[in-house]
C-alpha cells in the first residue's frame, strides 16, 4: 500500500536569468529612469513611464527581441503549443526607497513580465498570491504550530534577482512588492498576447 499525493492543475512562473546582457540593461536604466514622470496611485515613492510600444526606442527594440522567445517558450505552458506572441506594451518602474506596488494583476493580456534593471532588496522582492476570493475553504487554520507548504500558502516570494532575469507569469496572476527598505529599483514590465487561439473551429487574432 503507498500514498501518492498529487498537484493538480498548477500555475506556471517561469523565471529566466540573464536575459538583458549588462550593457543593454545600464542603457534602459539611463534612459527610462528619469522618463518615469506618471505617479503611482497606491505610493508616492513609485512612478511609472507612459506605456510604450518596443517601436518607441531601439532600447526596446533590442529587449523585445531577446524577451519574446522565452514568451513563446513560457505561452506553450500556457496553451500547449508553440504560438506566436507580440509585446503588447512595455513600462518602466521606479521604486524609491520606501515605496511599494499594490496587489494587482494585469488586464487585457495573457502572459506577463518583468526583467529587473538595478539590483533588488530583499525586503523588495515580488510577491505572488493567490487570488481573493479563490476557490479555497471558507474556515482557515491558521495559527503558530501551522507549517506552510504548497498547498496552503497564500502568497510566493520570488528569488532575489540580479540586473537583467526575467519573470513570466500568467496575466491574471495577483502580485505586489512589498515596502522597499534599500536603494532605488528599477525594473521593465511588459504585457504579451498570443497572435491566436483557435477552439474546433472558431479563431481569435489578435494585433498587438
Amino acid at each position: 500500500m503507498t500514498d501518492e499525493v498529487i498537484g493538480l492543475f498548477p500555475v506556471p512562473l517561469q523565471r529566466s536569468t540573464g536575459v538583458l546582457p549588462p550593457a543593454l540593461v545600464h542603457a534602459l536604466v539611463d534612459h527610462f529612469s528619469t522618463r518615469a514622470l506618471q505617479p503611482n496611485n497606491s505610493s508616492d515613492a513609485l512612478a511609472h513611464t507612459r506605456m510604450l510600444q518596443p517601436s518607441d526606442s531601439p532600447l526596446l527594440v533590442q529587449a523585445a527581441a531577446l524577451i519574446t522567445p522565452k514568451v513563446v517558450e513560457f505561452g506553450r505552458l500556457l496553451f500547449g503549443e508553440n504560438l506566436g506572441w507580440a509585446i503588447k506594451e512595455m513600462w518602466v518602474n521606479v521604486l524609491d526607497t520606501g515605496g511599494r506596488q499594490a496587489m494587482h494583476n494585469h488586464a487585457n493580456s495573457f502572459a506577463s513580465g518583468v526583467v529587473y534593471l538595478t539590483e533588488t532588496d530583499d525586503s523588495a522582492r515580488t510577491v505572488f498570491m493567490k487570488s481573493p476570493g479563490g476557490l479555497d475553504f471558507a474556515l482557515k487554520n491558521d495559527h503558530a504550530g501551522v507549517v506552510t507548504g504548497p498547498y496552503n500558502a497564500e502568497k510566493w516570494v520570488s528569488p532575489l534577482p540580479r540586473p537583467g532575469d526575467l519573470m513570466l507569469f500568467p496575466s491574471y496572476l495577483m502580485h505586489a512588492v512589498p515596502p522597499n527598505a534599500g536603494a532605488r529599483r528599477i525594473s521593465l514590465a511588459f504585457n504579451a498576447i498570443p497572435t491566436r487561439l483557435e477552439s474546433w473551429g472558431y479563431t481569435l487574432s489578435f494585433n498587438a
